[in-house]
């Protein structure tokens, strides 16, 4: 199951209404949802999703809101220029208080040019407009997070937005454990969910709504909802707890991995952090004390949680961002773990870094040169990973070449033309291993913008222990080329493990 498909799963057992318009890498999540509606699949209420397909995003963001204000649970799916036409709508769901869950694959704007691969840029975009933002890292963590996300955002009455890395997440398929129906409706919080619909306008008992304020009242008002906003982090924190308790996992709105006297921490969020995770074992094996902090619930920023979880041996801080804010000091994450440590008796080193916009691959042997950097007397700031800057000389330089996969998984590499049936034989490879063996799966593709006919790539990962290997394949034991001219034009045997197999 890939991220997009695990967000749908649980969307749909929450959803009464879903208002929908396609935009990559989102729109797997709609056609998921839309097809199970067709077919009458029912959600925990018993119910068949509504699905309303719009003219635009902008137009599906209306559809919610107006959907929420009839008392009707109501999510949509979206990503990059699509979630920036929906902020308008945003501002008045969030400031009406209104819960509901917008799933977004997180995928980087059109700026100096468009992509439509993943990054921050258009989550960071909607932090002001009072939504809650939520982040997985994997795709097990999305189908377990988002059920978190609709959870505390009805019990809560803030909207949510649940954000997983565009294509390296939602695209990624990996052997996950599945969160079923009947557990997810034991969560629901009832008196929430009657209060929600009770609230619903309804001609038996008009209220007014929407109104205009004068000074006088307006600002006095905005802070009424500040005492909702505290509130969230227990309610996502407990929410957690009753998904731990189901799967076994630990979640909290920061989760700590590495060195428990830690001198050295990453702190970010996202799919990176299994890549660091990975970096983390092979350098504290090396006799090495780093770790790294986990970000879920990035909106609203919990002090309380966040220093709890941090060693107090940690000495220096580097933040990574996958996000780029032109002409500000620093990218957001980095400066809200700068506030955070302002006034404390404990004052770590603090530098930022930037990293994978769209979709740019980050390795271990980009992540190694970061804990490097923290080891300097001065600490190179606001630096960038995985491109060679040389215009503005930011960018730090890449490691030796490590392989930290778990010892016993094989890598297979396929080279492919668009539409040639390679990327569905892989995809119909990896569901035969995940279902029908005991051992654990990934399987990711690489293409480029074009519908078909384009080069793609397949990188499959399978072997006896988890893999959290969220990069394309650098070190292969198994590269297959579909297509006999890529020999000439490509360097298809880049990474293959000596005595590993070529097939032509």
């Amino acid at each position: 199951m890939d991220g997009n498909n695990a967000a749908a799963h649980i969307a749909y057992a929450f959803t009464d209404v879903a208002a929908i318009f396609p935009i990559t890498p989102s729109s797997t999540m709609a056609e998921y949802v839309d097809e199970w509606s067709a077919q009458g699949q029912k959600n925990i209420f018993g119910q068949t999703v509504r699905v309303a397909e719009m003219q635009s995003e902008g137009g599906a963001a209306g559809a919610v809101h107006g959907s929420l204000q009839s008392g009707a649970l109501t999510t949509t799916f979206t990503a990059s220029q699509g979630l920036l036409l929906m902020i308008p709508n945003m501002y008045k769901i969030a400031g009406e208080l209104l819960p509901c869950v917008f799933h977004v694959s997180a995928r980087a704007v059109a700026a100096n040019s468009l992509s439509i691969f993943g990054d921050h840029q258009d989550v960071m975009a909607t932090r002001q407009t009072g939504f809650a933002l939520l982040a997985e890292s994997s795709v097990q963590q999305v189908m377990d997070l988002s059920a978190v996300a609709h959870l505390a955002a009805l019990k809560g009455r803030v909207p949510f937005i649940n954000f997983f890395d565009g294509f390296r997440t939602s695209h990624e398929a990996q052997k996950i454990e599945v969160m079923e129906y009947d557990d997810l409706a034991k969560l629901i919080d009832q008196e929430a969910l009657n209060a929600f619909r009770r609230r619903a306008l309804n001609p038996d008992h008009p209220v007014v709504r929407g109104t205009a304020q004068n000074p006088d009242i307006y600002f006095q008002e905005r802070e009424v909802s500040n005492s909702y906003y505290e509130t969230i982090p227990g309610i996502v924190e407990d929410y957690m707890g009753e998904i731990n308790k189901l799967t076994g996992r630990d979640y909290h709105l920061f989760n700590y991995y590495g060195a428990p006297d830690a001198d050295r921490i990453i702190i970010a969020m996202g799919s990176v952090c299994d890549v660091v995770e990975e970096t983390v074992d092979y350098l504290n094996a090396k006799g090495e004390k780093v770790g790294l902090l986990t970000v879920h619930l990035y909106r609203p920023f919990s002090l309380e949680h966040f220093f709890r979880y941090i060693p107090k041996t940690v000495k220096k801080i580097a933040v990574l961002d996958r996000t780029k804010e032109p002409g500000s000091i620093g990218e957001p994450m980095y400066l809200d773990v700068k506030s955070a440590f302002y006034g404390k008796e404990w004052q770590p080193v603090i530098v930022g870094g930037r990293y994978g916009l769209g979709s740019k691959d980050v390795i271990p042997s980009h992540i190694v040169p970061v804990f490097d950097n923290l080891k300097l007397p001065v600490p190179k700031d606001r630096f960038t990973v995985s491109i060679v800057d040389d215009v503005t000389f930011t960018s730090l330089p890449a490691g030796i070449d490590i392989d930290t996969t778990p010892a016993g998984t094989t890598a297979c590499k396929f080279w492919g033309l668009g539409s040639d049936g390679t990327v569905g034989a892989n995809k119909a490879a990896v569901k035969i291993i995940g279902d029908h063996t005991d051992m654990y799966a990934q399987a990711y593709f690489a293409y480029d913008s074009k519908k078909s006919g384009g080069i793609t790539v397949s990188h499959l990962r399978f072997g006896k222990k988890p893999i959290k290997s969220s990069y394309l394949i650098n070190k292969a034991d198994f590269v297959a080329c579909h297509n006999q001219s890529y020999v000439n034009k490509y360097d298809v045997l880049a990474g293959l493990k000596p005595k590993g197999v070529f097939l032509l």
